[in-house]
C-alpha cells in the first residue's frame, strides 16, 4: 500500500477523532471536514510545480516562485464529495472543478453514474478527486476511470477514511493514482461501511438519513 498517504498531522487526527464521535452534530460534522479538507490539500499540493516570476515588492524588484501550469481541477464525487471539496477550493480558489454523480446500489454495491459534468482539456491538468469515504472503492474507481476516459492523465485521490480493502481494490484498479487519506480503518462490515469509521459522511454532513 505504498500508493497510500496517510496524513498523521496531530490537527488533522484530533479533527477526526471529534467527527467520529456520534454525538458530534451535523453542523460541527460539516464544519471540521470543512477544515480537514485544507490541511488534505496542502499535503496533496505540497509538490506542485513553480516558475520564477518577475514582480515588483514596495521595495525592489524580484524573482518570485508561482504556481506552474494550468489550474488544478476539484473532482467532487456527488454529494458527499463536496464537503472536502469547499474547503480545498478555500485553499486554492481559482481551481477548475468537475462533478461526477455516483451513487451505490444497496444491493449491488456497484456505482450508478447518474451526472458528469467536467472542464476541458484535462489532459494538460493535475486532477484531485475528493470523496470522504473509500470504502469498497467501487465508486472512486468509475470515478477515476470516467476521468482517463475524458483525458486525465494525472490523478490523485482524496478521502477522510478508507478501508484496508478498499485501498488495495483502487491500487489494483489504478496503480497510478496516488491516494491520500487520514486514516486507514480496520476492516468493512457487511453491509460495505468502513468500521469503526464514522457512519454515512454524507447523511452526517446534512443532517439525512
Amino acid at each position: 500500500m505504498s500508493k497510500a498517504h496517510v496524513v498523521d498531522h496531530p490537527l488533522v487526527q484530533h479533527k477526526l477523532s471529534i467527527m467520529r464521535d456520534k454525538g458530534t452534530s451535523t453542523q460541527g460534522f460539516r464544519r471540521l471536514l470543512r477544515e480537514i479538507s485544507v490541511l488534505l490539500c496542502y499535503e496533496v499540493t505540497r509538490d506542485l510545480p513553480l516558475v520564477m516570476q518577475t514582480i515588483e515588492t514596495p521595495l525592489a524588484e524580484m524573482q518570485a516562485p508561482t504556481l506552474a501550469g494550468k489550474k488544478l481541477v476539484f473532482a467532487s464525487i456527488l454529494r458527499a464529495g463536496n464537503g472536502l471539496l469547499e474547503g480545498m477550493l478555500e485553499l486554492v480558489p481559482s481551481a477548475r472543478v468537475a462533478h461526477i454523480g455516483l451513487y451505490r446500489d444497496p444491493e449491488t454495491l456497484k456505482p450508478v453514474e447518474y451526472y458528469f459534468k467536467a472542464p476541458e482539456d484535462l489532459d494538460a491538468r493535475l486532477v484531485i478527486v475528493v470523496d470522504p469515504m473509500l470504502a469498497t472503492a467501487n465508486s472512486a474507481i468509475a470515478a477515476v476511470q470516467r476521468l482517463k476516459d475524458r483525458g486525465a492523465n494525472n490523478l490523485r485521490f482524496v478521502c477522510l477514511l478508507a478501508a484496508p480493502e478498499g485501498v488495495a481494490k483502487f491500487i489494483e484498479a489504478h496503480p497510478d493514482v496516488p491516494i491520500y487519506t487520514a486514516a486507514i480503518d480496520e476492516r468493512l462490515n457487511s453491509h460495505g461501511y468502513i468500521v469503526p469509521g464514522l457512519g454515512d459522511a454524507g447523511d452526517r454532513m446534512y443532517g439525512t438519513k
